[in-house]
């Protein structure tokens, strides 16, 4: 016969005192751990504060050399660190601003400025030239006050006024000093003439006049023949002035031009000594001197040499010269 036990409520494990059993069980795979463990008190901050900083220093007094190394290679890398941050900084601040300054608009390149200067000048320079010509040209400000004619001898001021035709008065930029020219180098006895504007009032007229070499004899009297064949005048010719035996005359006729070539090759003293030209034909040339002694000149090839070889000639004895063929002259 069983005995039933004494407290059948209670089961056989649990403890009888529920005061024995702990309050709540611990989850799965966790051991219970006591009381202190699961909840530690937090130390006061004054009691931690005050012992870190007793630690440090105790960490400082007894800091051996290999602690001392670490701490110093820290020291470095944390000031190349900083370093290189610092760089990195300045480099980004630097693209930054080059950024920037190729976003803003650009100015007026400096060569376009310089164009512009020079072009504005160009201008100014043109518009003070022609309103000064125009000043000059319609205004009497630089105007002819006076005349002044220069080489002239057997021609006369008057004659050359009177063919010149200005006026006094007239601005000298309204004188056409082309025009002036050719009236005055019509006048027979001028062979060349310039007329220039001196400024602020004088218009000069520079004249050239003919001179005779040879003169010719005609119905109306002698006439006077430069060193070109052109009939300027009429007139008693100057004392030894050559007598020019040629047909037909003229600046045209070959006969002309070839005997007065001679005539203005030779020496002056020679020239001074020639009373007579002939010239039948180019070929044919002869020249007669004052004394009567005749000179074969022949044509006109090597006319230079030929003029040299009768200067020599002429010191010599003799009434014909020779020097047609001036590499064998002769004297008879």
């Amino acid at each position: 016969m069983s005995v039933p036990p004494e407290n059948p409520a209670v089961p056989p494990d649990e403890p009888e005192n529920a005061a024995d059993a702990p309050e709540s069980e611990a989850p799965d795979g966790v051991d219970a751990a006591e009381p202190d463990a699961e909840a530690p008190e937090a130390p006061e901050p004054d009691a931690a504060d005050g012992s870190e900083a007793e630690a440090a220093d105790d960490s400082a007094e007894v800091e051996g050399p290999r602690r001392r190394a670490r701490r110093e290679r820290a020291e470095r890398r944390a000031a190349q660190a900083r370093a290189e941050a610092i760089e990195q900084a300045r480099r980004e601040a630097k693209r930054r601003l080059r950024a920037g300054s190729a976003d803003a608009p650009k100015g007026v390149p400096r060569g376009t400025i310089r164009g512009l200067k020079m072009a504005l000048a160009v201008f100014l320079t043109a518009v003070l030239v022609v309103g000064l010509g125009l000043i000059l040209y319609f205004t009497p400000l630089m105007s002819v006050r006076e005349i002044e004619v220069t080489g002239i001898a057997t021609v006369t001021r008057e004659e050359v006024l009177d063919v010149a035709r200005v006026q006094l008065g007239t601005p000298l930029l309204q004188i056409d000093t082309g025009s002036v020219a050719d009236r005055v180098a019509a006048i027979r006895r001028v062979a060349s003439t310039r007329v220039q504007r001196q400024y602020p009032s004088v218009l000069g007229i520079a004249v050239v006049e003919r001179v005779p070499v040879v003169y010719k004899d005609f119905p109306d009297g002698p006439h006077l023949f430069d060193r070109d064949g052109v009939d300027f005048a009429t007139g008693a010719p100057p004392r030894m002035l050559p007598f020019f035996d040629v047909e037909n005359p003229g600046p045209a006729d070959p006969c002309t031009r070839a005997a007065l070539q001679v005539m203005t090759s030779l020496a002056p003293e020679v020239a001074g000594q020639i009373s007579r030209v002939a010239a039948p034909s180019v070929a044919s040339i002869t020249l007669t001197l004052a004394d009567g002694r005749v000179v074969v000149w022949g044509n006109t090839d090597r006319t230079a040499e030929k003029a040299q070889k009768l200067a020599a000639l002429l010191t010599q004895p003799g009434h014909t010269y020779d020097v047609s063929s001036p590499d064998l002259p002769t004297v008879r």
